[in-house]
C-alpha cells in the first residue's frame, strides 16, 4: 500500500481520480490535439499519428515517451504565456462540456467527508492543471513538461506519471506531505491505471475499459456507471 502511518499525523483518506475518461467524457490530449489542427497550429497529420498511438493505449502497450514525442511537437518552441491562453480557452469550450456530472458529485462527495483530493494523470500538466483548477482540486500529479527560459523545449521531465510511474510519483508525491491519510480512494477507467488501482485501500473502475471491467469483477471491486447525461450520484 502507499502508505506508512508511523511517521506522520493521521488525517481523512486521500481520494485519488484519474482525469481521461474517468472525469471528463473524453481524453483531454485528444481533445487537445484536435484543437491546435482546429486553430491551423497543428498538422492534421497530427491526428492520424496519434489515433494510432491510443490504439496501443487502449492495448497497455504504448510506449509514452513515443506519443509525448509526438505530440508536443506543436508546442515546442512556444512560450508558456501564449500556450496558457490557448488553453484557457481550450478547457472552456471542450473540456467543460465533457465533464461527467457524477464525477463532479463524486468529488463533492470526498470534499464534504474532509478527504483530500488528488487528480494523477497520464497527460502534460500544462492540461491537467488548468483542468485541476476548474474543478476546484489544488493537488495534481501531471507528465511534467521542459521549459527554458519561459519556452517549451518539446521535452518531458521526470518520471512520467503512466501505469507504474503514477504510482512512483505518488510515492514522491506521499513522501513531500506533512500529514499521513487513514487510507485512499482510487478511481479509473484504464487498465493502464491497475498499478495505481492495486496500490490503494479502496479502488473503483469508472467506467472501465473491457480488460479493467474484467479485472474488477474478478477481484469484485466496485465499477460505477458514470453517464455524461446522468447529474445523480450512484
Amino acid at each position: 500500500m502507499l502508505f506508512d502511518n508511523h511517521k506522520k499525523t493521521i488525517k481523512p483518506y486521500l481520494a485519488i481520480f484519474d482525469l481521461d475518461e474517468t472525469l471528463i467524457a473524453a481524453d483531454s490530449a485528444s481533445l487537445w490535439n484536435a484543437f491546435l489542427v482546429q486553430k491551423g497550429l497543428a498538422p492534421q497529420s497530427l491526428l492520424e499519428e496519434e489515433q494510432r498511438l491510443m490504439q496501443a493505449y487502449a492495448k497497455g502497450t504504448l510506449d509514452m515517451n513515443t506519443y509525448m514525442e509526438a505530440t508536443l511537437q506543436p508546442i515546442k518552441g512556444c512560450d508558456i504565456t501564449k500556450i496558457s491562453a490557448l488553453v484557457e480557452e481550450f478547457v472552456e469550450e471542450k473540456i467543460k462540456p465533457a465533464l461527467y456530472p457524477d464525477a463532479l458529485a463524486r468529488i463533492e462527495w470526498h470534499k464534504k467527508r474532509g478527504d483530500h483530493v488528488l487528480i494523477i494523470s497520464a497527460t502534460s500538466e500544462h492540461l491537467v492543471k488548468p483542468i485541476a483548477t476548474m474543478l476546484n482540486v489544488e493537488d495534481v500529479i501531471a507528465i511534467e513538461l521542459e521549459t527554458i527560459n519561459g519556452i517549451f523545449t518539446g521535452n518531458t521531465k521526470g518520471t512520467l506519471s503512466y501505469q507504474q510511474g503514477k504510482v512512483i510519483r505518488m510515492k514522491a508525491w506521499l513522501d513531500n506531505q506533512d500529514t499521513e491519510f487513514k487510507g485512499s480512494y482510487g478511481y479509473s477507467d484504464s487498465i493502464n491505471d491497475l498499478p495505481m488501482l492495486d496500490a490503494v485501500d479502496r479502488p473503483f473502475a469508472v467506467n472501465p475499459d473491457p480488460a479493467l471491467s474484467l479485472h474488477a469483477q474478478v477481484q469484485d471491486w466496485t465499477i460505477m456507471d458514470w453517464r455524461h447525461d446522468n447529474n445523480i450520484l450512484r
